[in-house]
């Protein structure tokens, strides 16, 4: 777990300040959506997936299967035919129908607040739970992906790779009003400069402040 030294927090306001000043405060997320049941299927359906391929498939999903009832009445090989150009489509499916039924069953049909009801629907973990409660009920939340993960990393905001000691080492060092867009700020960060394994780091408005920037 990261230390909350002087110098780690002096970086944490300044990197804030920049992705602020860079990217704007928007906390909007990159998946399309109409409603709380729809960012969680489409949350779903982004694991190991980009966001453009996942608003790719979800209108016409969406229009097939309009009703959370809808999904958890769907015959499992149609709906892996509607979402079979996005990865691991069979486990999605199953994934999908078993967190509708659980959301007709456990709570009405209404997609929950908190982590630990989000987390008990088939396919929600942490990561998704996060999306939900940050984007919809505007809950402060850390949502740990890949390039927020890879980033947070490089900046020195954590030493680990697991995602709940980053999350908790996010939580501790970042301004709680900053969580929701940090997400969304780094995720952008990560897909156009900072990537993986080869990052742009002469392009990067931030390479005076990071630890890693050779």
């Amino acid at each position: 777990m990261v230390r909350k030294t002087k110098a780690v927090m002096d970086r944490v306001n300044v990197v804030c300040e920049r992705l602020d000043n860079e990217y704007g405060t928007d906390t909007r997320t990159y998946l399309d959506h109409r409603d709380a049941f729809e960012l969680l299927i489409a949350t779903i359906l982004s694991a190991q997936c980009t966001d453009k391929r996942v608003n790719m498939v979800t209108p016409s999903l969406f229009a097939k299967y309009p009703t959370v009832h809808d999904f958890a009445t769907a015959d499992v090989k149609e709906l892996e035919e509607a979402i079979h150009s996005i990865g691991f489509y069979h486990a999605k499916a199953r994934n999908i129908i078993g967190c509708a039924r659980k959301l007709e069953s456990d709570f009405e049909g209404e997609v929950p607040r908190t982590l630990e009801e989000l987390t008990s629907l088939p396919g929600v973990g942490r990561k998704t739970a996060n999306v939900i409660r940050g984007n919809i009920f505007e809950d402060p939340s850390i949502v740990v992906d890949t390039h927020v993960k890879r980033i947070s990393k490089r900046l020195g905001f954590t030493d680990s790779d697991d995602p709940v000691v980053v999350e908790q080492d996010l939580m501790m060092i970042l301004p709680r009003q900053n969580w929701i867009r940090y997400n969304i700020q780094i995720i952008y960060l990560g897909r156009t400069i900072c990537k993986a394994p080869t990052p742009r780091c002469s392009e990067c408005f931030l390479k005076d402040i990071c630890p890693s920037y050779k």
